[in-house]
């Protein structure tokens, strides 16, 4: 009787104390799941309300430190511009401020010279930085980058410098001209010399002005907001009558030729100053008795048919170092040879900025004392946009239409026709 009671009181025992272990390993178990971790530290959301949806938006690359200056949020643009790198803000002035900002709760901003991630070029970026305290104990960093802003201001401070230059030159010459003319007031043969010089300088003055008006149009206006089909031909036949009379003068033979009936959807006045400065350019740098031509063809590219027209002079030529630069503003392969035929340097600045404009492209094949060919490539007028210049344009009549359907007839023209050239490498 005694065995069974000490056995009965031994098992109730056990039984308490199993059932206080599980209550003991089941609170324990709660008390584990409700400490953070460090993982739960970086996902749950510790971020003020709202905070999140606004740094979405943000145009900047934006960076949030904790109290341990681990990266609690990053945008996709801190990532590219290599601001953070394994969880931690990987530029030491960037984070020597947000530790400074925590501190004392001061907004700092700092404009820095970062390497960029994947060249060994040595080339910057170039960033402002803005740290502000979100909280009491977060960082905010917001960055901006100014690379870009920073070379288009290069670019404006160069081209106002060459500008500057450049009018100086004749309005200085001018100036000298006209005192020059005032001491000959009794000398009449030296006068009119000197009024010819004036005349010289005036028109190259009038020439630039009109130049940087051109290159400002171009450069800021969208050129198919006013676009039409435009008719290669009529373009070859305008920049013909452009330089009719420096041709004569030079006995430079000019000829059209290629492929009749094409046309190119852009805007009418552009195509034409483009296209007339390439054979300006081919005139005056083009010896006496020399033959320029003018060929246009369709060709297929990759993304639809494409209209090509070439302009070949018989001309000086341009070394492989002058042709990486030829459509730079103001930057001239023989500045004597400009100073004789009055050349500014935007001719070609001009031509590329049309040819981008109409998504199109100009190259140029040259070899030294053997010529040169300027090639404009545009995008061809669409089906729909050919009907259009059916119905609009004169002189297009049936006959001819149907005489032209094999695209290959050459263009009618008072000029002796020319193959339209090869395009070389």
């Amino acid at each position: 009787m005694d065995v069974n009671a000490a056995v009965a009181a031994a098992a109730a025992i056990a039984g308490v104390l199993t059932g206080v272990i599980a209550m003991l390993a089941f609170r324990w178990s709660e008390r584990d799941q409700k400490r953070p971790t460090r993982t739960s530290l970086h996902t749950d959301p510790v971020l003020p309300p709202g905070v999140d949806t606004v740094l979405s938006v943000l145009r900047s690359s934006a960076v949030v430190l904790d109290e341990a200056d681990a990266v609690v949020k990053a945008s996709s643009a801190a990532y590219a511009l290599g601001l953070v790198r394994g969880g931690k803000l990987a530029v030491e002035p960037m984070l020597q401020m947000a530790r400074d900002t925590r501190r004392d709760g001061e907004i700092r901003q700092v404009e820095l010279d970062l390497p960029r991630r994947g060249t060994g070029r040595g080339e910057a970026l170039a960033v402002s930085a803005r740290v502000a305290p979100l909280g009491s104990r977060l960082v905010l960093l917001l960055v901006e980058d100014l690379t870009e802003a920073r070379r288009i201001e290069a670019v404006r401070r160069d081209f106002v410098a060459n500008v500057s230059h450049e009018l100086k030159t004749p309005v200085g010459a001018l100036s000298l001209l006209s005192e020059a003319v005032m001491d000959a007031s009794d000398d009449p043969e030296a006068v009119e010399r000197f009024a010819g010089r004036m005349q010289i300088e005036a028109t190259r003055l009038t020439n630039l002005v009109q130049e940087l008006i051109d290159l400002s149009r171009v450069q800021n206006d969208d050129p198919l907001e006013d676009a039409e089909p435009v008719r290669v031909d009529e373009l070859v036949a305008e920049a013909i009558d452009r330089c009719r009379h420096q041709a004569g003068t030079k006995q430079i033979t000019m000829a059209a030729g290629g492929t009749a009936d094409l046309s190119i959807w852009g805007n009418r006045g552009q195509l034409a100053a483009a296209l007339g400065n390439l054979v300006e350019n081919a005139v005056n740098y083009s010896p006496a008795r020399t033959r320029v031509g003018i060929a246009a063809r369709r060709v297929t590219g990759p993304g639809g048919d494409l209209i090509e027209i070439a302009v070949t002079d018989q001309g000086i030529g341009i070394s492989d170092k002058d042709k990486e630069r030829i459509f730079e503003r103001f930057y001239r392969v023989d500045p004597a040879r400009s100073r004789q035929t009055g050349g500014t340097g935007l001719g070609l600045a001009i031509v590329k900025h049309v040819a981008a404009s109409h998504a199109g492209e100009v190259t140029v094949w040259s070899s030294e004392g053997q010529g040169s060919t300027f090639t404009l490539r545009l995008p061809e007028a669409g089906a729909a946009r050919d009907r259009v210049t059916e119905h609009t344009m004169p002189g297009l009549d049936e006959e001819d239409e149907t005489e032209q359907h094999d695209g290959t007839t050459t263009v009618s023209s008072p000029y002796e026709p020319l193959p339209a050239p090869e395009v070389l490498p």
